[in-house]
């Protein structure tokens, strides 16, 4: 079965094809509605479930329309609905989604979730998000660096603030896709080092450095999110911002990045916290084609489970 469940454990060569996919397919589309269905539909007479333990905007809507684009229907089901491993076992509910659905999105909190889901289903799988990645997420900014840019092979990406979970899954990028990796950030909120070491081994440079005028240095690309999670504690709240100041992305350090880097974040975003406005609303910023592009680089990605 072909689940897409990490950008690392994903063939170089599949994921680079999955990009060319996402390209053509929003390039077919320019002037056509939005809720028209593509020429070519992959989903047609394809029912896919939406699985959300975790609120959502983008990740539920561009999947969503997505599916509908490729002729498909979709189920969604939220964290109530269903009580994964509560009620029932993750692998029991694998099962029964796999006779009633012909794919599967599920956007969980622990990763084990997510595994469990794909070992025991017998339909396609693909991480919406979990705690520890979201590899969706990164294959819609490498769509949209490349989109602006040209190939990302051999750039430098800085990432800067908390290693979360998209932090986790660029580094997985940098591997797969050839390009070098620097993490800006407080030695509390480092990637976890496996994954460092990993893309390492494929050639690539991965470097932590604390000072971030030094690692937005010659940077093409650079990326931040949100410092606080909704279910983060005041006393959290106030630790973590205290120790992420010096890595909120203003023009002055985007002025130590190249003159034509580009800025990215996944959204929504606490404008004045990890970014500024000046920031966001800048010449730099190509956020809202980076949100676009989780729809197109979903469908390719749903496009390529079907068909293998």
């Amino acid at each position: 079965m072909t689940h897409f469940l990490d950008i690392h454990s994903t063939a170089p060569d599949d994921l680079r094809a999955m990009i060319d996919t996402a390209r053509a397919t929003k390039e077919a589309r320019k002037g056509l509605p939005k809720a028209a269905p593509d020429a070519d539909l992959p989903l047609k007479d394809k029912m896919v479930a939406l699985i959300f333990e975790k609120p959502s905007t983008r990740t539920r809507v561009s999947f969503d329309v997505g599916v509908r684009q490729m002729g498909g229907q979709t189920l969604v089901l939220s964290g109530a609905d269903m009580q994964l491993g509560h009620g029932e076992t993750i692998a029991d509910t694998a099962r029964v989604l796999s006779r009633y659905v012909d794919m599967i999105m599920i956007r969980t909190f622990e990763e084990q979730t997510l595994l469990e889901m794909a070992e025991h289903a017998s339909v396609p799988v693909i991480n919406g998000l979990t705690n520890r990645t979201h590899p969706c997420q990164i294959m819609a900014d490498i769509l949209t660096y490349e989109e602006h840019r040209g190939p990302i092979r051999g750039k430098k990406v800085v990432w800067s603030g908390d290693g979360n979970n998209v932090c986790a899954s660029f580094i997985h990028a940098a591997g797969q896709f050839g390009f070098d990796f620097t993490f800006a950030g407080p030695e509390a909120l480092d990637p976890e080092r496996g994954f460092m070491d990993d893309a390492r081994k494929k050639g690539v440079k991965v470097e932590v450095e604390r000072n971030a005028e030094k690692a937005f240095a010659d940077a093409d690309l650079i990326v931040t999110d949100t410092w606080l999670s909704m279910h983060d504690a005041q006393s959290t709240r106030e630790r973590r911002f205290n120790m992420l100041r010096p890595y909120r992305v203003d023009r002055k350090l985007m002025g130590f990045a190249k003159p034509d880097a580009l800025f990215m974040h996944c959204l929504p975003a606490h404008r004045g916290e990890e970014v500024t406005n000046s920031v966001m609303d800048g010449p730099a910023s190509v956020i809202f084609d980076e949100a676009e592009n989780r729809l197109h680089a979903q469908k390719a990605i749903m496009k390529y489970c079907v068909e293998n």
